[in-house]
């Protein structure tokens, strides 16, 4: 990217960092609810992103993850067990849930390994519904409790909130090393052309995996913090609408770019509460105004910002060399 390019992307992010940090002494509880999903939301669609985004494997089974992460979460901590325990308990679980689910990668791909993953996401909701001896069945799991982190007590609402920000913080660390990593090269070049990956030594076996499991892990982790912030859970709450809409959040963000979860997550989690104003009619305006984003900008938002910015980056180097080179 351009020196322009890399200048605004760094004023945006600090400016989002003061929004993110201030913004909470100015709400209402309900509306550090809704920070507090979008923080949980965004490291779920994170996770997404590498295996979708990054490794271009198409999964729409990250709602079943979520699920996992949230119902172990629920379950032990409800029978005294730390939260600490469970959190990581509840990522390692996805992690190697999600490496299975990538073998069936390694012989389908596209629209078959939707199919695939949609039938792991129905197999899972079922197995939440039915199984009332470990889950509780339609009953759900209530009285979750919320951590307590070194003394420092999350039951308030800002106070959890800041906690699923400091999380969102470290998972957002970790990945931007990731994807800059050789790791990182390789999910690109599985993404780009596997066979040519493949002759150029990337094992594209053994990084499918990987790209499945480490965003499934992902998704445990926002399961974690997502049974703690709604402090009641059941199955419905992680069917396949779920993962449509996780799939949103990465699509209209823009697919394979580092800050699209962070902006397709506001937009799916803030943006039909912003148009509630119009009572019955904003989710029919909210759906509008995503399939004419989708018709005019299929690459989402950060595509769309990305095209605005090349002409004046391409304006700004000819003026540079025309400075170097009066006689041109």
């Amino acid at each position: 990217m351009s020196a322009l390019g890399n200048s605004v992307r760094g004023i945006v992010a600090v400016a989002a960092c003061a929004v993110l940090i201030a913004a909470p002494f100015g709400l209402k509880p309900y509306g550090i609810y809704l920070l507090s999903m979008w923080a949980v939301m965004t490291i779920a669609a994170i996770g997404l992103n590498l295996t979708l985004g990054y490794a271009g494997q198409i999964s729409l089974a990250q709602a079943s993850f979520v699920g996992i992460g949230a119902y172990t979460a629920a379950i032990l901590t409800t029978h005294g067990w730390p939260f600490a325990a469970a959190f990581f308990l509840a990522a390692a679980l996805c992690l190697a849930v999600g490496w299975l689910l990538g073998y069936p990668a390694l012989r389908v791909q596209h629209h078959y390994l939707a199919f695939v993953t949609l039938a792991f996401t129905t197999l899972v909701f079922l197995v939440l519904r039915n199984e009332e001896w470990l889950t509780k069945g339609i009953y759900g799991i209530s009285n979750i409790p919320r951590p307590a982190v070194f003394g420092w007590s999350t039951q308030a609402p800002r106070d959890f909130y800041f906690f699923c920000l400091g999380v969102l913080a470290v998972v957002s660390f970790a990945m931007w090393r990731l994807v800059r990593s050789p790791w990182g090269r390789a999910f690109m070049a599985l993404r780009e052309n596997p066979m040519r990956a493949s002759s150029l030594g990337v094992d594209t076996r053994r990084y499918t995996l990987m790209a499945f499991a480490i965003g499934s892990s992902l998704g445990g982790l926002a399961g974690a913090l997502y049974a703690p912030l709604v402090q009641f859970i059941e199955p419905t709450a992680f069917a396949l609408g779920l993962s449509l809409n996780l799939l949103l959040m990465v699509i209209v963000g823009g697919s394979g770019f580092f800050f699209g979860p962070f902006l397709g997550a506001l937009v799916s989690v803030l943006l039909p509460e912003w148009l509630r104003f119009t009572e019955g009619f904003y989710l029919i305006i909210y759906a509008a105004m995503v399939m004419v984003l989708m018709v005019y900008c299929p690459a989402g938002l950060l595509g769309l910002a990305e095209r605005l910015l090349k002409p004046a980056a391409e304006d700004r180097s000819v003026l540079t060399q025309s400075d170097k080179d009066p006689g041109a």
